[in-house]
């Protein structure tokens, strides 16, 4: 159980060999932690509000957040130096670096008589020109915002999931849409993509969470529950998800831990039965995430606290029957 935030966890998320966990809170003070003993390793000060969204880039160099307080930054890991301020016109919603992190997109809340926007930086030298660079591609939304983002296959997508529940996918060559789908009937909540990124899980607010193909955003597949989901995670090493929910932080209050109300969900990838659940914080999970190695997993809450599981063996014994005929 790490403790280091004072309110509401809003991401949490593993670098590439998950021996850091990186999380954001309604706080201000996004925390970097060592996985493997939940120890504190540090804090990024300098947001004045809320951080919604963060990301690392795939050598650990450089962090990215997005917050409340109208900036995106970029981070120097090692120190924990702020680098780059982006000043935006409302909150960053999202913030995503690419795989090969040349480039980074972060998206802006529609608010202030502001539209939102979607961003696209060139990340290949940070420093502090980036905060007066302009971006090298930028876009309006004119539909409803964008809550959750994922970068599609080799770089030359973005996927936008949105409040009224449509996913569309954007050429980054032209910032145009290439393709849309409306499976969701809520709010999308967060999005991840499968290891290997050709698949994706959507988290949603209609109760259900949803698997896409990447490139073409087919429906693959659908795990039902009875409250909102505000996360999925897909396991890297077996056909598992993670689904993490609760009801809204309004009616938190009325329900005791014992109802089971608050717990880690694991469906099967394929059989979208759900076959086991992990109980641990006393408010909604916000955000999941499974360990690289796919033998841990963590959660952030509602709570403000961040519980790290590890399997035991039995999960990584037990198998689906069926007729492999």
């Amino acid at each position: 159980m790490l403790q280091g935030h004072e309110r509401a966890i809003t991401q949490i998320k593993y670098n590439r060999e998950g021996d850091l966990l990186f999380s954001a809170a309604k706080d201000s003070k996004p925390n970097v932690w060592w996985s493997l003993n939940g120890e504190r390793l540090g804090t990024f000060n300098g947001h004045g509000g809320v951080v919604w969204c963060l990301d690392v880039d795939w050598q650990t160099i450089n962090l990215i957040t997005g917050g409340g307080d109208s900036s995106c930054r970029l981070w120097d890991l090692e120190t924990g130096k702020n680098i780059a301020t982006i000043k935006t016109n409302s909150s960053v919603r999202t913030c995503n670096f690419s795989f090969s992190a040349y480039q980074a997109a972060y998206t802006t809340d529609k608010a202030m008589g502001h539209p939102c926007e979607v961003f696209v930086i060139d990340t290949r030298t940070i420093d502090d020109s980036l905060s007066t660079q302009a971006p090298i591609l930028k876009w309006e939304i004119t539909d409803s915002k964008v809550t959750s983002m994922v970068w599609g296959t080799l770089d030359e997508t973005i996927i936008t999931g949105h409040e009224a529940g449509d996913l569309i996918q954007w050429d980054l060559r032209t910032g145009k849409k290439v393709h849309s789908v409306k499976e969701h009937t809520h709010q999308i909540n967060d999005m991840q993509l499968s290891r290997d990124g050709t698949m994706f899980i959507t988290a949603s607010k209609d109760q259900t969470a949803k698997l896409f193909d990447t490139s073409s955003l087919e429906l693959l597949k659908e795990y039902k529950t009875e409250r909102p989901v505000n996360s999925a995670a897909l396991s890297p090493i077996l056909d598992h998800v993670v689904l993490g929910g609760g009801q809204d932080a309004m009616e938190v209050t009325t329900t005791s831990t014992r109802q089971g109300k608050f717990d880690a969900r694991f469906f099967h990838l394929v059989f979208e039965e759900e076959f086991g659940r992990v109980k641990g914080h006393f408010g909604p999970i916000n955000s999941l995430a499974f360990h690289p190695d796919g033998k841990s997993f963590a959660s952030g809450g509602e709570d403000g606290y961040i519980r790290v599981q590890s399997f035991d063996q039995s999960y990584f014994d037990y198998t689906f029957d069926y007729n492999r005929d």
